[in-house]
């Protein structure tokens, strides 16, 4: 298994990837499929290859099939430039459980503690999602909220767990 920064040279494979996130784990994002599905691929390249620095994805491959992702987004805001929020986890049904999620977690943790300046990493999580959950404490992140009917869904409202990880400096204090 290969973790790798993506580029806009992936921006077909993470495409369908992520299409196949939003379609086949739909409480577990924000966005739906229809909504990613009409973005152009000018929108994804962007994902991968943004000219501000704000974005960055990797992939994890098995060979040269992308079976897994993950993302994390900047700020640039003087008052949260400090912070990096992991965004877009998704492994593929048939390499869960193997590791990859960890690998592709430690990948953005590290990436994230290189990056001057940014001092946490935040995250939210579908509420149930015990083996996500149970994958980001393993990593050091802690819970600091619970947000009730965060995503409305067919079936009614889903909550979002709030966790986040100090990567380095500041007091380790959470509200």
């Amino acid at each position: 298994m290969r973790v790798a920064l993506l580029s806009a040279d992936h921006v077909q494979p993470y495409r369908v990837l992520m299409l196949e996130a939003y379609a086949l784990s739909p409480d577990a994002f924000t966005s739906t499929a229809e909504e990613r599905a009409a973005e152009p691929d000018s929108w994804w390249a962007r994902r991968l290859a943004d000219p501000s620095g704000l974005t960055a994805a990797f992939g994890a491959f098995s060979g040269e099939e992308l079976v897994g992702t993950v993302a994390l987004e900047f700020s640039n805001k003087p008052k949260t430039r400090h912070k990096g929020q992991l965004i877009g986890m998704y492994v593929k049904p048939q390499a869960r459980g193997t590791g990859v999620g960890r690998l592709l977690v430690q990948a953005a943790l590290s990436y994230a503690a290189a990056r001057p300046g940014v001092e946490v990493l935040t995250l939210t999580v579908t509420q149930g999602n015990v083996p996500a959950e149970s994958l980001y404490s393993s990593l050091g992140f802690k819970l600091f909220g619970v947000e009730p009917m965060a995503l409305r869904v067919a079936s009614g409202y889903l909550a979002k767990v709030h966790m986040w990880a100090l990567l380095r400096g500041g007091a380790e204090t959470a509200a």
